[in-house]
Order: structure tokens, then sequence, then C-alpha cells
């Protein structure tokens, strides 16, 4: 089981819990910000922001909120100054790790990650010390219940020109260049073929197995840095084998 698709999976159970304690809408109105600085406030010519808008009415955050967070992107309404960020580092059993972060104070995001990190078994690392063991992909995860057969499924996604697909045990994992990601969800949707998720990840090149002993401690970690406000998105190239899942969910 590979880390992205596992985490994939925790995700995608844990996301209804994330929106219950308000993070999703938190998250997603500084993407929105960023987004709208970045590419100016037209979703149809800024597809980074197309996506967010999108991600942020699966989640029920009112137009309002939505067009708030775009204004002060483009600098019509004031409001904190975010900046993206990325940290790199190890989690335990020597776990590489990419900590992505949208931000108005460098000082505590690095203080608080460092502080999680220390005290969980992982380390902070040099620039480019991790960065380079990952690439940037397009990612769409569709669920199997409700979905075509595999074979139709990955048919439609690589005439659609997906480079890769895996089939997980519950869902379908499509992966393409970044710049292809809209087209491929929107081409997968005109077939009836419903996106559960789709976002440009970063994905390692290689994964390193973790054991039983450690392979709690790295989803622990995990899941404590994405508890963060501040940290967007937290990639890892962790392999857990099956025979540990099945004892961890014992």
């Amino acid at each position: 089981m590979g880390g992205h698709s596992h985490w994939a999976n925790i995700k995608h159970k844990k996301g209804a819990a994330d929106a219950k304690r308000g993070k999703a809408w938190t998250k997603l109105s500084r993407e929105l910000t960023i987004a709208s600085k970045l590419g100016g406030g037209d979703p149809s010519s800024n597809p980074r922001l197309r996506k967010t808008i999108e991600d942020a009415r699966a989640v029920q955050m009112p137009n309002d909120t939505i067009t708030r967070a775009i204004k002060r992107g483009t600098g019509e309404l004031e409001g904190a100054a975010f900046e993206e960020l990325t940290y790199e580092g190890y989690g335990p059993g020597g776990v590489a790790m990419l900590i992505e972060c949208t931000s108005d104070s460098r000082n505590r995001t690095r203080t608080d990650i460092h502080t999680i990190m220390s005290k969980n078994g992982g380390s902070f690392g040099a620039p480019n010390s991790v960065a380079w063991m990952f690439k940037p992909k397009g990612v769409i995860t569709v669920n199997r219940a409700g979905a075509p057969s595999e074979d139709a499924v990955m048919g439609v996604a690589l005439d659609l020109g997906a480079e890769d697909f895996k089939a997980d045990e519950d869902i379908f994992e499509i992966y393409t260049v970044p710049n292809d990601l809209l087209k491929v969800k929107d081409g997968l949707a005109a077939q009836k073929i419903a996106a559960e998720t789709a976002e440009v990840a970063m994905i390692p090149d290689n994964l390193v197995a973790v054991d039983e002993k450690h392979a709690p401690q790295v989803l622990k970690l995990i899941e404590l840095l994405e508890a963060l406000d501040d940290v967007k998105n937290v990639y890892a190239n962790f392999d857990i084998p099956d025979a540990v899942m099945e004892k961890m969910a014992a």
C-alpha cells in the first residue's frame, strides 16, 4: 500500500471531521486568497482558483465567504498577507516528509512545525534535503462504489491523457501531468465518472517500507501536522505493508 494511496484514503475518511471542526473552511479560505493573488480573481482564466472554488463549494462554504477570500487576494479587501512556505524533514523510520504551508507568520509556522516534529520522532531537514525525492502530479481519486468497472474507468482516463492508473481496495487513482488535471477530471465527469478528489500533489519517486513499530508513529505525526491551520498539505514517502495495516486496524 503506497504512501500517497494510503494517505488519500485516510484524508477521505477524516474529511467530514475536518469540515466539522472548521479546518476545511480555514484552509480553503487561505488557498482562495493565495490563488487569486497569484493568478487573478477570474476562475475561467485561473485553474487553481477554479479548483479551489469547487472544493469550497463541496464543503458548503458560503458564496459570500468565497467572494471575500478572493477579494482579499486581489487586493479589493484588506486582510492578512499570506505566503506559501515549504518545510522538509524526516519522520520516524526515516520517512521523508514535505510540508506545504500557507502562513501570515513565518516564525509561528516554523516553531509550531518544529515543536510537533521534535516531540513525535521527526526532524527538520535543510532545503532540498528531501524535495528532490518528490515530483508534482495531478491525482484524481474515484470511489469504486457507483463507478463503472475498473477497465472502463482506466480506459476513459487513459484516452483523456492520464499518465498512470492504480486500483486500490476502495478507490481508483488516476495520475496526470499537473496541467491536465482539470481536463481529465472534466472528461471523466462527461462520462458520468465522478471524482471524489482532484489535486496536484507531490508524489514520491520511491517509497520507504515502514515497520509495525514506526507505522502508527508516522501516521500520528502526519495527523498532528495536518491539524495545524497553517499546514496545507503533508506528503511522505512511506509504504505500510498490508499485514501491518491489518494489525493496526485490529
